[in-house]
């Protein structure tokens, strides 16, 4: 069982400025609790009991806000206050907390509901090391509220994933939610680069694989997002 999981909470928050021009992104309230607290709810339910999580911005705020949490969690800190690292970078720098066993990394702006299973526990039971590199939670373009992109990948019938190209819309958007192995966390083609490098990696391996949610899923983003989430939210 995956106990372990990378919460990613280093951003500068700039499209939800001005909200993030005295507190991170992370800590922004969404129907009365921080964004990063409904993410651990999440990962609390799925049976995550160590939680890695990189810092930057606000850096402080963000260890006394976990230094408070009564969940129980172990917190290990990322520190990038140095240098913000980007999502591939800040995974590399954090590598040696994160052990040698597969772990869940979640972004700490998106929402996500369950459906009629319990996400993670979902997700695990797809996980197949020996045919996968990452598994990626997605959610059809349709159902991505407050999402204005034109979806990242297409899914074949066995979850394999491959990329939209360039002018053409693709049926799932990524939701933030992933299992990796930390194989993929290798040559590193700077200190700082996104995720998406891995990504290529595995699907030219032909080991990226995806999920489709059967719940709900938020871009929290904008500050004009939140409203139209808790609206959701408090309509069931």
């Amino acid at each position: 069982m995956i106990d372990t999981a990378m919460l990613m909470a280093a951003g500068l928050g700039k499209r939800m400025r001005p909200l993030t021009a005295t507190r991170p992104k992370p800590l922004v309230k969404v129907a009365g609790k921080a964004l990063m607290d409904h993410a651990l709810d999440r990962l609390v339910a799925g049976g995550i009991r160590k939680v890695v999580v990189n810092v930057h911005y606000l850096a402080d705020t963000v260890e006394a806000h976990l230094q408070a949490d009564g969940r129980g969690i172990e917190f290990l800190m990322s520190d990038e206050r140095a240098k913000l690292l980007e999502t591939g970078g800040g995974l590399i720098h954090a590598r040696e907390l994160l052990g040698d066993r597969p772990f869940f990394c979640a972004n700490s702006d998106n929402l996500w509901i369950d459906g009629t299973q319990e996400t993670l526990g979902m997700m695990q039971r797809i996980w197949d090391p020996d045919r996968m590199d990452a598994l990626l939670l997605l959610v059809p373009l349709a159902r991505a509220h407050c999402h204005s992109g034109q979806g990242d990948f297409h899914m074949g019938p066995c979850g394999q994933l491959s990329r939209r190209k360039a002018a053409h819309v693709a049926p799932f958007v990524f939701t933030g939610v992933q299992i990796m192995s930390p194989t993929l966390l290798v040559d590193p083609p700077a200190e700082s680069f996104s995720t998406n490098i891995f990504w290529n990696r595995a699907i030219e391996a032909g080991r990226l694989f995806g999920v489709s949610h059967p719940g709900l899923w938020f871009d929290v983003g904008t500050p004009r997002a939140i409203p139209v989430v808790e609206a959701m939210l408090a309509h069931g």
